[in-house]
Formats: C-alpha cells, structure tokens, sequence
C-alpha cells in the first residue's frame, strides 16, 4: 500500500527536519525547565544542520549516485517484452490530465528501447487523484500519438511499485511472457527489481540513461535547492528499498 504524497513529504526531509526545527523551537522557547529548553535548541540545531547537509549537491548527489551502482545486469535475461513503470502525472489549466516529466522520461526511454529491440510494451501505472484516468493509460496515449509506438498491454490499477511488479508479472504471464526489459529512472531501478523479483518475473534493467554525476568542484560545497530534491528522491528510494526488502522477507 502507498503512503501517498502527503505522507511521505511529511516523513521525508526536508519536510520532517523543517517540523522538527519548529518543534526544537517551540520546546526551547515555551518549555519551563531548562532541561527541556535546551534539549529543545539542540533539536532545531541539528535538524536545521540536518537541511544544510541535504542541500549540498556533494551529500546528495553521491546518495542518489549510490542507489544506481551495482545493479545486475541480467545479461542472461532474455526478454520477451518491455514493461514501463509509470511516475507522476499533472492537470492543465483547462482540466485535462497529462503525463508528468518522470512519466514522460520513462516513456520515451521505453520508446526508443522498442524501436531498438522490436518487443511490445506493457506500461503500468493506476490514478493517483480522485477521477484522474490512470497513468497507463496517458502513457499509453503518449506512447501512439508522441512516439508512434503503440503498447500492447496496459496495467491501470497498481498503486506503487510493488503493485506495478505484481500485476504486470500476472499480465505478462498469462501472455506466455516469462521476462522482460524493466524501463525506470536508474534511482527507482533498485527498488523496482526487488519488486519484480518477489514477483516472479526475471527483468532486465534499462540503464542506457543512467545519470552521469561530473566530479566534484567547488560549487558542489554550495546549498542548492536542486540538492534538496534530490535528497528527497534518493532517501525515499533508500527507505522504500529497505520497506520492500524486508517485504519480501516475510
């Protein structure tokens, strides 16, 4: 089951060291014993140096850089199909649901690795708003009108990863499917394969765009909002992979 967005902004830096920097504050101002009140200073200290860190691109980009190293490559994979897993969708101003720019990557990543290889696509993705059609199938959409490339499956009710890995697997299956090339952003590959692996089906990891971290300079020592989202991206990945590894374990 998904947190949602809400929650998990909620639990996520910088959102939850920004609440903890509010609740160090109010205990060292409000709080009577002066125990307490300097408990409540190291908090906010700690949580405010705690937001500087995840702002420094030489902190994130190396924690995002991480979860994309050391992947299997699968070589000995052999897919008979290509499964694409949805990201993030947006409304316009006139109220017409669109793919979002993660989707929108994935799909043409998808796309192109189709073109190369010549195998139908299964793109996978439920609604995440209330009477929102879901991303499967606006990435469907994208995938015959932008790319001219059209999906063969379309999986249109998992609401995570997990779901994603489960029933594309049951798709994939009962076509007589048995692996399948898995198109993802590199940060999100991790967690993804330890899905599909659970789920049963051997995939193949595209990682013909892998990012391509430059060495570190000078700059890399400046806060940077750019930082903090990808701290966000990273540590949401590093959480959920241990979630889903611990998932299957049991």
């Amino acid at each position: 089951m998904s947190l949602g967005p809400l929650p998990s902004a909620l639990l996520l830096p910088p959102v939850n060291l920004l609440l903890a920097t509010a609740g160090g504050m109010a205990l060292a101002t409000l709080a009577r014993r002066p125990y307490w009140r300097r408990a409540g200073r190291w908090l906010a200290g700690l949580a405010l140096a705690g937001v500087l860190m995840l702002s420094l691109p030489i902190v994130a980009d190396p924690l995002l850089a991480e979860l994309e190293t050391g992947l299997p490559a699968r070589d000995g994979v052999a897919p008979g199909a290509i499964v694409i897993l949805g990201g993030d969708m947006r409304q316009s101003a006139h109220g017409g649901w669109g793919l979002g720019a993660l989707s929108l990557e994935r799909v043409r990543a998808g796309a192109a690795l189709a073109r190369r290889t010549g195998l139908p696509i299964l793109v996978s993705g439920g609604p995440l708003e209330p009477g929102a059609p879901s991303v499967a199938e606006l990435m469907a959409r994208s995938l015959a009108e932008d790319f001219s490339t059209p999906a063969r499956w379309v999986e249109p009710d998992s609401a995570d990863t997990w779901a994603n890995a489960v029933d594309s697997t049951e798709m994939l299956r009962a076509a007589g499917i048995d692996a399948a090339w898995l198109v993802t952003h590199p940060w999100h590959m991790r967690r993804a394969l330890i899905a599909f692996h659970h789920a049963g089906l051997p995939v193949r990891p595209d990682m013909s765009w892998q990012d391509k971290f430059l060495p570190s300079t000078l700059d890399e020592l400046v806060p940077q909002p750019r930082a903090l989202l990808v701290s966000y991206y990273a540590l949401h990945e590093w959480i959920g992979c241990a979630a889903y590894a611990l998932r299957a374990a049991l």
